[in-house]
């Protein structure tokens, strides 16, 4: 147990959107509304799944939407206890904690702002260990454990409780709804005991969100090596390319953004093209055609100089990247998270390979 305070918040919004993989929304975004809430109501407990009671009712927070329309339309204020009062009144007992439901952008942050203004403590774990474009998309249903009932409302006062029959069909109703409701909403999903909690969530996650972040913001204070083999060191990330980008192809259809982005290879990587496809976060990385990595392994893309993260909203044409690749949770590895997230689901032709074996032997000449 331990308290997140402005500085923390600050290291895991930084952490969390390299996890995110270029999705979740925008960090800083997520964090004025968490630094906002604490400075408002004061400091967030943050807990260990260790520490929460098996019978505990855990409320998950997030919000759904493109991470573009998340960026203009934002949070009116009274959503998190409106969705609070929703799941205490349908489950007929108090909850005992919140926590986000993936690692990335907002969704970093959401939790610790509704943490605060509920008087909650907040539990170190999630459903990804990075972020993912569609909610049946978590370890949870791996678990077998349904989304439903879901609490969802908008910054208006709209507010519906769905119960489904699978997950992905609550996929499919609520991202009608948010559709409906301007593009993004507020909801609470995979409502659990504390059991099904610490046996099917990432444990650690927000601490490792915040270990990441602080080494991003130290990574040219180191006395040894360089700032790229530091950032890769304690990121544990894979080197993919180098490149400048030339051409940014970007689309909104309501629900998610899709696109991708073109690099021409800049130092030893000169001479050659990156790609990277995106669905909210990036799905697949390739080099002169070769794919390199895919979901459900992370795809990440940094700035050359600062290391900072570059959500898929934040390219633009000329900006240089260094791209990475992370190994995901493990349970995403299994056949049943392949069928979730693996490449195929999103169209990609290709089987998952890990990252780390489809780099064997240097990625473009480095």
């Amino acid at each position: 147990m331990r308290k997140i305070g402005i500085q923390q918040i600050e290291d895991i919004a930084l952490g969390a959107s390299l996890l995110g993989a270029g999705g979740g929304g925008d960090p800083y975004i997520g964090k004025l509304m968490a630094i906002g809430a604490v400075r408002e109501c004061g400091e967030v407990t943050l807990i260990s799944p260790e520490e929460v009671p098996d019978s505990a009712l855990i409320m998950p927070i997030a919000m759904m939407g493109a991470p573009t329309v998340l960026c203009e339309k934002g949070i009116g204020g009274t959503e998190y206890k409106r969705i609070f009062e929703m799941v205490e009144r349908y489950f007929g007992r108090k909850v005992y904690a919140t926590m986000p439901m993936e690692a990335g952008g907002v969704n970093s942050m959401l939790p610790i702002a509704a943490a605060a203004r509920l008087g909650l403590p907040m539990i170190d774990c999630d459903g990804m260990g990075r972020a993912f474009p569609e909610l049946q998309m978590v370890t949870f249903t791996i678990g077998g454990v349904s989304a439903t009932p879901m609490a969802l409302t908008d910054e208006k006062g709209n507010s519906v409780i769905f119960e489904t029959i699978t997950n992905h069909w609550t996929e499919e109703l609520a991202r009608a709804v948010t559709m409906s409701c301007g593009g993004s909403v507020t909801c609470s999903l995979y409502v659990m005991d504390g059991k099904t909690m610490k046996a099917y969530s990432v444990h650690d996650i927000v601490t490792r969100s915040e270990q990441l972040g602080k080494a991003i913001r130290n990574v040219k204070n180191a006395t040894s090596g360089t700032p790229e083999e530091n950032f890769l060191a304690f990121s544990e990330g894979v080197r993919l390319f180098k490149g400048k980008i030339s051409d940014v192809l970007r689309t909104t259809d309501g629900k998610f953004n899709l696109g991708r982005v073109q690099l021409e290879g800049i130092g030893d990587c000169k001479g050659h093209h990156g790609e990277v496809t995106f669905q909210n976060e990036n799905l697949c990385a390739s080099v002169d055609g070769k794919i390199l990595a895919t979901a459900p392994d992370l795809i990440c893309l940094v700035d050359t100089e600062t290391f900072i993260p570059v959500t898929t909203d934040g390219l633009k044409y000329g900006k240089r990247v260094l791209v990475v690749g992370l190994k995901c949770y493990p349970m995403w590895r299994t056949p049943r998270g392949l069928e979730l997230v693996g490449p195929r689901y999103f169209g990609i032709d290709a089987d998952y390979i890990p990252v780390e074996e489809r780099v064997k032997g240097g990625a473009v000449n480095v």
